[in-house]
């Protein structure tokens, strides 16, 4: 349950619009629900702003589709990461008007609960993702689409690695007009610390396990951008885009005048 939606309903509570009894029955899950296989968290929205993701490897297709079911009664809409492809067929059985991202491999599933408007946390600018190389693309995708789902203005620059500098460069307006910009890079992971030292706005560098034997998958594009030498830089573990388009979202927020605790 998302937190505007929390309001509306004590609101109409309060304006006697809604019935005491028909309150509790809606709140009767919270904090979380134990379906046996899980506990499913149905106040994450409430205190991290969205509702739990569903990570699909190492899970049983039924458990994925019980999960999300139960996610989808009290949101707006529901996030299955890292999907194979066979799990999106069983998905989109299942609830016909769920969308696959396939470089993404997420799945996003339209909730029961209509989205509610809250203008006080509207995003403040635009989230750029950029990807050294086209292999990068599937971690860069998963980043972008991620933020995207969350609420925040995505564009995207892709194939501007440091092989070829000028790329960049001819987009550094686009740079400049980021609020925050996520650099998905493999092989050396250089490229975070060149936008690094291009921007005003944070960076959240993002390394992938794309490159040649001495990349140790990924690790030592991990070693460069946790040395890096441009400030504002932060790093994301290896392949992890989720993280990434999440964090990237939570950094374009305003800040709450009135923080909530529940």
């Amino acid at each position: 349950m998302e937190a505007a939606r929390l309001r509306a309903m004590l609101e109409a509570v309060r304006d006697g619009a809604l019935p005491v009894e028909e309150a509790m029955q809606r709140l009767r899950d919270l904090p979380y629900e134990d379906l046996g296989f899980a506990k499913v968290d149905h106040h994450r929205a409430l205190r991290n702003g969205f509702p739990e993701v569903i990570y699909c490897p190492g899970k049983a297709t039924e458990h994925i589709l019980a999960i999300a079911e139960r996610l989808r009664l009290r949101s707006s809409r529901v996030l299955a990461t890292r999907a194979a492809p066979e799990v999106a067929e069983s998905v989109i059985q299942r609830f016909p008007d769920a969308i696959y991202h396939t470089p993404a491999r997420i799945l996003s599933i339209p909730g029961e609960i209509p989205p509610a408007d809250d203008p006080r946390r509207a995003p403040v600018g635009t989230v750029l993702v950029l990807a050294a190389g086209t292999a990068d693309v599937p971690v860069a995708e998963e980043a972008a689409v991620t933020a995207s789902e969350m609420g925040s203005p995505v564009e995207r620059l892709y194939d501007v690695g440091v092989a070829g500098l000028h790329r960049l460069l001819d987009q550094r307006e686009k740079l400049f007009r980021a609020n925050v910009l996520i650099v998905v890079a493999g092989m050396e992971g250089a490229l975070p610390s060149v936008v690094g030292g291009l921007v005003s706005r944070p960076v959240i560098a993002v390394p992938t396990s794309i490159g040649y034997g001495a990349s140790f998958q990924g690790l030592a594009a991990l070693l460069t951008m946790l040395n890096s030498c441009a400030s504002g830089v932060a790093v994301m573990n290896i392949d992890n885009g989720f993280g990434a388009g999440y964090f990237a979202h939570m950094v374009n927020q305003p800040p709450e005048s009135e923080p909530e605790t529940f």
